[in-house]
């Protein structure tokens, strides 16, 4: 039924785009008979393109983790307080973009900086195509501006990390070695709550296994402070040490699989995959060159240009 689903939603838009090129040229007869504006055929071309835009950004999410959720962890970079700063500022941004798609976004680890903004946070956002949207923004993201924070007023630079992994749901199987797991708990910071600040309902989960990818010994560390609940947290920090190990395993098949065009850039950790440069009104992704001067839109949330830029570019790669 879920397979269905999908072939219908293929089948809906191209109906509706057959339908929209059908008005087009409807109009445009019109308009040849003087019976349509030139704005009325302007206004239908655009509709029409934008419905075109949409089911080819579709076609580039094909592979099987595209259709799941995500999960965004944003790790503070060296610079201390303006570091913290900007990560607080891209939490923000992926808050607000979420709220525009209409995803559910959950915050399951937050610890805060140490004068302002964070120094990491875990956000669990659920909802169609949110990981085949959001893995564009897996890397370093570079912040340059006048610090606020900076009593000379000097231009400064900082950079932060953003990993992306596929949200796994009930439908896919990860296997987990119980003999492999260990549990601390902690007492959660953060506001108020019945038990929050008085009993241990924060847990670290620690799992050692043998990475699939490095084949070498490799540990996952995950916080979860979520839920008022010990057990709620344990049960969602298990559900994203699967997202994680789901992407190595995907990591390992791309790696079997994948013939990579020769000076395209990876998205890999560590990489700078995006500039923010306040001073110039400037916003550049560096690995399509896509950029706007709209800088306050993009921190209120708007990245659908560069997430489109960048799958119709990369989206296809590997994929038959």
């Amino acid at each position: 039924m879920k397979r269905l689903r999908e072939l219908k939603s293929w089948v809906s838009g191209h109906t509706k785009i057959a339908q929209a090129v059908d008005d087009l040229q409807v109009i445009f007869d019109f308009h040849k008979a003087g019976e349509a504006s030139e704005e009325e055929v302007d206004a239908q071309y655009a509709e029409t393109l934008a419905m075109v835009e949409d089911l080819e950004l579709k076609n580039m999410l094909r592979r099987e983790e595209d259709k799941l959720g995500a999960v965004i962890k944003i790790v503070a970079g060296a610079g201390g307080t303006e570091a913290q700063d900007w990560a607080q500022m891209l939490f923000r941004m992926y808050q607000r973009w979420c709220e525009r798609q209409g995803y559910r976004c959950e915050t399951t680890n937050y610890q805060d900086g140490d004068e302002a903004g964070l120094k990491t946070v875990t956000m669990q956002i659920e909802g169609e195509m949110a990981y085949g949207y959001l893995k564009s923004e897996n890397g370093v993201h570079r912040l340059v501006r006048v610090s606020p924070f900076n009593a000379q007023g000097k231009r400064m630079t900082s950079f932060t990390s953003v990993y992306v992994v596929p949200l796994v749901d009930d439908t896919i199987e990860i296997e987990v070695n119980p003999g492999m797991l260990s549990w601390d708990t902690f007492r959660s910071s953060g506001a108020g709550g019945q038990n929050v600040n008085k009993v241990e309902t924060g847990v670290r989960l620690h799992y050692k296994f043998i990475n699939p990818v490095t084949n070498q010994p490799d540990e996952i560390v995950i916080e979860n402070t979520e839920s008022r609940s010990q057990f709620g947290n344990k049960d969602n920090a298990i559900r994203l040490l699967k997202s994680q190990l789901y992407e190595l395993e995907l990591e390992k098949r791309r790696a079997a699989v994948a013939i990579v065009e020769a000076g395209k850039k990876k998205i890999e950790w560590g990489s700078q995959i995006r500039s923010y440069v306040f001073d110039d009104r400037r916003v550049k992704d560096h690995r399509t060159n896509f950029q706007t001067s709209n800088v306050n839109a993009v921190m209120d949330g708007d990245i659908d240009g560069f997430i489109k830029a960048y799958l119709m570019e990369f989206g296809a790669e590997g994929v038959s």
